[in-house]
């Protein structure tokens, strides 16, 4: 290891694994815009992310963990540190067992690519998530659903890696799942194992092209966005909510259509905002602050971002 290292990037240089220093950041996000990572890592096995966990925490150097970049904004001045990335194919294998019902898949595994598997497979559990842009371990972390469930609903172990590199496991019974947020808070998921349940595929799969059809037609799946940007308020906590999601209140307060420079708020979706090709992190944050601002005043609600902004 370099006796003084000067950067993050010299930092690892000795750990043997895939690094890119000043890595754009912005084409690996849906967002397309952002700024770069000072450096971007892709481990090769578990030993390799351990490694590079513990370096990192030895030396204080922040860790941030990207998986599909459907639900992240990053600032245009970039992010500091290492950035992690599980896309080599030891984080997306895909085991199925249909006798138990069960499927265990890597962290890195397309969400959509593991819900169709498990459609033709003849399980059901997953088709409830049909359509939402995710890796297994975002959609995990943030429990991501909609409208028809949540992915929580049907996880049975989650293997985990804690910050000083260790890996274990946690059950079903030692996990919480709520909305749009989980109680695993290792910085690194690195496989799950899903109970199912058997049932027809071809019904399965006339399900799953459904509720594709229904996401499709009620959201701007073809735009530059990050999916809903605030999460739906709790009207036991902000009875001024009155049961209305993000979207409902954003536009009874006149705000689609509603730009500022190269980000917009969806004339579909109120609470989908869209970046223009080689717009800026900056505009959609404005508009962000925006948006909760006069939702805020007009409704006497506080919207919470559902959107991660980095750093």
């Amino acid at each position: 290891m370099p006796a003084s290292p000067s950067s993050p990037a010299d930092l690892l240089a000795d750990l043997d694994l895939p690094i890119q220093r000043d890595a754009p950041l912005g084409p690996l996000t849906w967002y397309g815009v952002g700024g770069h990572a000072e450096v971007l890592a892709r481990p090769r096995s578990t030993a390799q992310l351990a490694s590079l966990v513990s370096r990192c925490r030895e030396h204080s150097v922040p860790l941030y963990v990207l998986g599909a970049g459907a639900n992240l904004l990053v600032r245009d001045a970039g992010v500091p540190g290492v950035v992690v990335k599980l896309d080599d194919p030891a984080w997306q294998q895909l085991s199925i067992d249909t006798d138990a019902a069960t499927i265990t898949v890597g962290a890195g595994y397309d969400l959509f690519k593991l819900v169709t598997q498990s459609a033709k497979a003849g399980l059901d559990g997953l088709v409830h998530i049909a359509g939402i842009p995710a890796t297994v371990g975002g959609a995990l972390r943030m429990n991501a659903g909609g409208a028809f469930g949540d992915i929580g609903s049907a996880v049975a172990s989650v293997q985990v890696m804690a910050a000083t590199g260790q890996t274990y496991t946690r059950d079903r019974d030692d996990l919480e799942f709520k909305y749009r947020k989980s109680n695993i808070h290792a910085p690194f998921i690195l496989e799950a194992t899903f109970q199912l349940t058997p049932e027809d595929p071809e019904a399965l799969m006339k399900r799953l092209k459904e509720i594709w059809f229904y996401k499709k037609t009620t959201q701007p799946m073809s735009e530059h966005t990050a999916g809903c940007c605030f999460k739906n308020p709790d009207s036991d906590e902000q009875p001024a909510a009155d049961g209305r999601g993000a979207g409902q209140l954003i536009d009874e307060a006149g705000l689609k259509g509603h730009t500022v420079g190269s980000a917009t708020v969806s004339d579909l979706h109120a609470n989908f905002i869209s970046a223009s090709s080689g717009g800026s992190a900056d505009d959609v944050l404005t508009l962000l602050d925006h948006v909760a601002t006069v939702v805020q005043d007009t409704h006497g609600v506080s919207l919470e971002r559902e959107l991660v902004v980095w750093p």
